[in-house]
């Protein structure tokens, strides 16, 4: 998996289009590249990261599919790992990954 994009800013978290809190988000996006071409793969990727809620108690929200609404409009499927805020994406799809 290859580093492809670092992003971090103001957002909300979401489910079933419903804002459930506004966050704080830091992400990484990895994406799978072939050895020796280093062309992506399309379909392998990752997404982990955190978000802080300020206050607000996530447990509900733990392993509940949700989206994160980014600063520049993007929405991201994830999953919510822990209270901490530690989040998590992996697959593909619209919501999961940029190549479709």
């Amino acid at each position: 998996m290859k580093l492809v994009e670092e992003s971090s800013g103001a957002g909300a978290l979401m489910r079933d289009e419903v804002t459930l809190c506004d966050v704080r988000y830091r992400l990484s996006r990895f994406q799978g590249v072939m050895h020796g071409s280093g062309l992506p793969i399309p379909g392998l990727h990752r997404i982990e990261g955190s978000v802080e809620f300020g206050g607000v108690d996530p447990r509900d929200w733990i392993g509940v599919p949700l989206k994160l609404k980014l600063q520049d409009g993007t929405v991201l499927g994830i999953n919510l790992v822990n209270t901490e805020g530690r989040i998590l994406s992996e697959g593909h799809g619209p919501s999961k990954c940029r190549c479709c």
